[in-house]
């Protein structure tokens, strides 16, 4: 039995911008089913058809909703195939998906996983889905019955233990050593990895290793020299790559995917 208790909000991260309806199109979908839902837009500037940066920051973000939260994520470049949508509780969330790796780093955490089905959904009229915005047919009006209490997640679908895996590898971590790739780059330039603070606790004097440059760890931006670089734990717990009031990526020419490590230069 699901222990998902809704908290009527539901939280939107897509690839889909801010050009065209489409966002605000699901919004008056969730509004006309459920005119009570507190729907938040995390971000919608994934870019097209990168899943694994959706999945990162919707990870990053959904501890700082209260729990019974609904967390959409939309990028879908499967869209209108035979790709599955996912629907998984985990930490008293719940978390809808296509089943195209989006979520693969928060799926092992999960309390249950299940496969939507739409035929168990019936009795919700939903409209013929098109082949193309599966976030207006689907995954909106679902989430706002979520939301209102009027399905419960065993409704949804039979469990599932089966899932695409991510797109990305998890950090590799030695004695004195992680590696890790870049996942995103915010507005600011700065890259963003996915190694986890955690991971380099232990160490005592960190370096990262970047596109064949190496740099410090700092504490924060004002530690450096405007115009020189810096590692750091960035505020969702992450290293980073930042180059002080400039842009990073711009500067070093490296984008999402690109490797990094980490190395203990305090040990002996």
């Amino acid at each position: 039995m699901s222990q998902f208790r809704p908290a009527g909000v539901i939280t939107i991260t897509t690839d889909l911008g801010h050009k065209g309806p489409f966002v605000g199109v699901m919004k008056g979908v969730i509004a006309t089913r459920n005119p009570s839902a507190n729907v938040i837009d995390v971000t919608h500037d994934i870019p097209a058809h990168w899943p694994p940066e959706a999945g990162f920051w919707i990870s990053r973000a959904y501890p700082y909703f209260p729990r019974g939260s609904i967390h959409l994520g939309i990028v879908d470049p499967g869209v209108g195939t035979e790709r599955d949508i996912l629907v998984a509780e985990i930490d008293g969330h719940l978390f809808i998906a296509p089943d195209n790796g989006l979520l693969a780093t928060l799926l092992p955490r999960a309390n249950s996983i299940r496969k939507l089905d739409l035929e168990g959904l019936a009795g919700l009229h939903l409209p013929a889905p098109s082949s193309t915005f599966h976030g207006r047919d689907i995954f909106a009006p679902v989430a706002a019955e979520l939301a209102a209490g009027n399905v419960l997640p065993e409704d949804t679908g039979a469990e599932t233990k089966d899932w695409t895996p991510g797109w990305l590898d998890e950090p590799e971590v030695s004695h004195n050593r992680v590696s890790g790739v870049i996942v995103t780059i915010d507005a600011f330039g700065n890259l963003i990895s996915n190694v986890d603070a955690r991971l380099i606790d232990g160490f005592r004097s960190p370096e990262v290793k970047l596109s064949g440059r190496r740099f410090p760890m700092q504490t924060t931006y004002g530690r450096a020299e405007p115009g020189s670089y810096l590692a750091l734990i960035n505020s969702f717990g992450v290293v980073e790559i930042a180059r002080v009031e400039g842009n990073a990526a711009e500067h070093l020419g490296s984008d999402r995917g690109a490797p990094l490590i980490i190395t203990d230069l305090g040990t002996g």
